[in-house]
């Protein structure tokens, strides 16, 4: 059996202060100890350590007739890294910039109308506006092989081609991962949307096309090759899946017949998974609402051999881009934190 060095146990008490000072906001050092259970001289050097690596730094007192050491609050230099969260979809690009704290500090919009590496570097330069970006994650809508990090296959992206990954990496000097879109969108559902404190559920997407995201503890999976949640490809009694929840299909079906094309989809991931929550995304999924979700509970109450809850997205703005600033967050924060 190993046992941690001093120096292991320095990076971990330091990356616990981090993360609850992001999570809380502004601590005194009485509530650091609190919420560590660390000692006062301990927490004392974290304090110092933090403060002389830039990571750190004093923001005010805390109550007005107190003075000295305890009172001063010390919160997150968040202009020590920024990253960037990228949505590439069929007809644009949106880039969203945000300090080491999450706070936004700028976004920009662009059509996607020529080579997608270049048009997705010159996005992310725009929203950040001069600032050095430490880290991206990008949302496509393809296949990211998980043992190479790069695009097999997207053939819904205009300008996409082979070795994107290197491309945007040697275009933006950072480090880049990519990600299937449905599977980041499910990240930000899990973070503060429908699916807030429940670590499985799968996550249809149902927009411009029909996918899904399997999130088993916490994590989405993606499978031996990256197709996992590619849903599209199934049959149905009722015809494939991929066309059956079209834009067009939408349009022309009352609400009743889009319940049960929902219910056929969703069925397959419910009976092999049982994730006991279904969640419905995208655009479909969002303006049929609550009587949308309850339509399609029955449905797959009807059909399924275990309970499953239905519910409608909760996610604000844009679910991929929020999934992607996450992303970019906790590799940056790796980075500029340092990881036991």
């Amino acid at each position: 059996m190993r046992t941690a060095t001093p120096r292991t146990a320095r990076v971990i008490n330091d990356r616990l202060a981090l993360d609850l000072l992001l999570e809380r906001g502004p601590l005194t050092a009485p509530q650091l100890k609190t919420l560590t259970g660390l000692s006062r001289p301990t927490v004392s050097d974290l304090i110092e350590r933090l403060q002389a690596g830039g990571l750190v730094e004093v923001h005010g007192e805390t109550g007005g007739d107190r003075r000295g050491p305890n009172a001063k609050l010390y919160r997150i230099v968040a202009g020590r890294a920024h990253v960037a969260g990228v949505g590439v979809r069929r007809d644009g690009i949106t880039a969203t910039v945000a300090d080491l704290a999450g706070v936004t500090v700028g976004a920009r919009t662009r059509e996607a109308d020529g080579d997608l590496a270049g048009l997705v570097a010159a996005t992310v330069a725009e929203a950040a506006d001069g600032r050095t970006v430490d880290a991206v994650a990008v949302g496509l809508p393809g296949v990211v092989d998980p043992r190479t990090g790069d695009l097999r296959e997207a053939r819904m992206v205009p300008g996409w081609r082979p070795g994107l990954l290197g491309g945007l990496r040697d275009l933006l000097g950072a480090p880049v991962l990519l990600e299937n879109e449905v599977n980041l969108a499910a990240l930000a559902e899990h973070r503060e949307g429908a699916a807030a404190g429940c670590d499985d559920f799968i996550m249809l997407w149902l927009d411009d096309g029909v996918g899904s995201a399997v999130v088993l503890g916490g994590r989405p999976r993606r499978g031996a090759s990256g197709g996992a949640g590619e849903i599209g490809f199934l049959g149905s009694p009722i015809g494939a899946i991929c066309a059956l929840l079209t834009r067009e299909e939408v349009a022309r079906i009352d609400l009743g017949e889009l319940a049960r094309r929902v219910v056929q989809v969703a069925f397959p991931g419910v009976a092999v998974v049982d994730p006991g929550l279904v969640v419905l995304a995208g655009d479909t999924g969002r303006e049929g609402g609550q009587e949308l979700a309850a339509l399609v509970a029955d449905g797959l109450a009807a059909l399924a051999p275990v309970p499953t809850e239905v519910r409608v997205t909760a996610v604000e703005g844009d679910p991929v881009v929020k999934g992607a600033v996450e992303t970019a967050l906790s590799m940056a924060r790796d980075t500029v934190f340092g990881t036991p």
